[in-house]
C-alpha cells in the first residue's frame, strides 16, 4: 500500500526532491559550507556521524514538510541510521510523508570519449535487497557528460539503463542521472545528443517499467519537454550543478514539467552555528523559493 501511495505522490505531488545524499567524497564541502571544517573530525567515522546530524536537523525542521518537499534522497550510511529513533526511510516517509530514495552508485570512472561511466556498482543486490527491506522506494545513479561526444554519451546513457534495470528488478524505482557538467563549451550540443539517447532507451522500456530523470537544467528552455510526457518517465528532476540557488531557481522556472532535486543549492546558507529560530527560517525561506520555481511551470 506505502509503494502505491508513493508512486502517486511522485508522479503527480506538487513539490521537488531534496538531495541528502552527500557521499565520502563531496561531505568535507558540505560539512565545511555548514561550518564545521576538518579539524573537526578525526576519521570517516566522525565524519559521518556529524553530517548524519546535519541531515537530521534539516528533515526534522519544522519547513521540511511533504507539502512542499515529495522526496529526498539518502546516502547508504544514512538509511543505516535512524533518525528520532526510527529507521531513517521510515521517519521520512511516515512523519513527513517524503518518499524515501537511496543513492547506489560508488563514484565515477577515469573519462573516456568524454564522459564518466559508473564505476562498478560491488554489492549492488545485496545493497538493493536491503534498500527494499529498509523501506526505499528507489534510486540514484549518477555519471557525468564532459563532451558531445556521441560515442561517450552513448555508452553513458546505456549504462544508466542497464543499472536501471538490475534496480527495477527489485521493485525500486531507478533515477537515471547522466549529468551534463554547466562548464562546458558544448553544453547545448550535449543536451541535444543526449535527449536523443534518453528517447531511444525509453522507447524499449515496458509498460510498468518506470523511471525518474535527474537532468542538468538544459540550455535550451523546454528542452526536455518530451520526456516530461513520456509514459514511462515517473518524473523528470533537475539537479542544480553548480549554478547558484538564484540561478538554479529561475532556470527551473522556465522548464515546465520540471521539479528540482538540489543539493547544494538546498543546504546553502545554512550553518551549525544557527539557533534553531534562524536555522528553521533560512530553511523555509529556501524549501519556498525551490517550491515555487518547481511548480511555476
Amino acid at each position: 500500500m506505502a509503494k502505491a501511495k508513493q508512486a502517486v505522490r511522485m508522479r503527480d505531488g506538487a513539490g521537488f526532491v531534496a538531495a541528502l545524499d552527500q557521499s565520502g567524497g563531496s561531505t568535507p564541502k558540505a560539512l565545511g559550507l555548514y561550518g564545521i571544517g576538518s579539524e573537526a573530525y578525526a576519521n570517516e567515522s566522525e565524519m559521518f556521524d556529524l553530517i548524519h546530524c546535519m541531515r537530521e536537523r534539516i528533515v526534522r525542521s519544522p519547513a521540511f514538510t511533504s507539502g512542499k518537499v515529495i522526496g529526498a534522497i539518502l546516502f547508504e550510511d544514512t538509511m543505516d541510521r535512524e533518525i528520532d529513533s526510527q529507521p531513517s526511510a521510515n521517519f521520512l516517509w511516515e512523519q513527513c510523508g517524503v518518499v524515501p530514495f537511496l543513492k547506489v552508485d560508488r563514484g565515477l570512472a577515469a573519462e573516456s570519449d568524454g564522459v564518466q561511466l559508473m564505476k562498478p556498482i560491488e554489492g549492488l543486490d545485496g545493497l538493493l535487497e536491503r534498500a527494499a527491506a529498509n523501506g526505499i522506494f528507489g534510486t540514484k545513479a549518477r555519471s557525468v557528460i564532459n563532451a558531445a561526444n556521441p560515442a561517450g554519451i552513448g555508452a553513458n546513457v546505456a549504462q544508466q539503463f542497464e543499472i536501471g534495470k538490475r534496480i527495477q528488478h527489485y521493485g525500486l524505482v531507478p533515477i537515471i542521472e547522466p549529468e551534463v557538467t554547466i562548464s562546458i563549451t558544448d553544453k547545448k550540443q550535449a543536451e541535444e545528443i543526449l535527449l536523443a539517447e534518453l528517447s531511444r532507451e525509453l522507447d524499449a522500456l515496458e509498460i510498468g517499467e518506470d523511471v525518474i530523470l535527474k537532468l542538468t537544467l538544459p540550455t535550451r528552455k523546454n528542452h526536455y519537454r518530451s520526456l516530461v510526457e513520456h509514459p514511462q518517465v515517473m518524473r523528470v528532476v533537475a539537479l542544480s550543478g553548480g549554478y547558484s540557488r538564484e540561478e538554479a531557481n529561475e532556470k527551473l522556472a522556465q522548464n515546465s514539467g520540471v521539479i528540482a532535486s538540489f543539493s547544494r543549492a538546498l543546504t546553502e546558507g545554512l550553518s551549525v552555528g544557527q539557533s534553531d529560530v534562524d536555522f528553521d527560517a533560512m530553511l523555509a525561506a529556501t524549501i519556498d523559493s525551490i517550491y515555487q520555481a518547481s511548480v511555476s511551470g
